[in-house]
């Protein structure tokens, strides 16, 4: 009947506001979480680039540098495979390389597997500027991460690789 339905709409009500509510504050949230995110990203930049200055080293190049000196990328990584690992475009890269090669950070040479391919490496400054570097990425570190336990490091790479996976 329609009192039926008048009284189902009113106990209803409460629960749908509530809802509601959830929803808007879920969605706030994820919006503050965002920002937040941007915030970052923009300090990590400035204050990254800064802490390395001593270096002539840009946070893009100390996360290249970063890249390449691992042990997987020893013999090289074609340019498309590096954009892809730092979530960069092609074209952004590119200027950046350049710049790194004539400082004699990097070197373009053929793939062992395709004489049309070439791979991006580390020269022997490469892996000497990235060494020298080390006490003021720890310092830097030891400031941005200060007050997070090792859980919490846990799990903040967790929350942050999710939301790379769903990006």
């Amino acid at each position: 009947s329609a009192l039926d339905l008048t009284r189902a709409s009113a106990e209803a009500a409460p629960i749908m506001q509530d809802l509601d509510t959830s929803e808007s504050l879920s969605v706030g949230l994820s919006n503050r979480i965002a920002f937040r995110l941007y915030q970052c990203s923009n300090l990590l930049n400035k204050t990254g680039t800064r802490a390395l200055d001593r270096h002539q080293v840009t946070t893009q190049q100390w996360a290249i540098l970063g890249a390449l000196v691992r042990e997987r990328w020893a013999n090289g990584i074609a340019v498309g495979d590096l954009a892809a690992l730092l979530m960069v475009s092609r074209q952004n890269l590119t200027g950046v390389l350049s710049r790194m090669e004539a400082r004699g950070l990097i070197e373009r040479t053929v793939a062992p597997d395709d004489n049309r391919s070439r791979l991006i490496r580390l020269t022997a400054e490469g892996r000497q500027r990235w060494t020298e570097m080390q006490d003021e990425i720890d310092a830097f570190d030891a400031e941005a991460f200060s007050g997070m336990s090792s859980s919490d490091k846990i799990h903040a790479l967790q929350y942050l690789s999710l939301l790379r996976d769903n990006f």
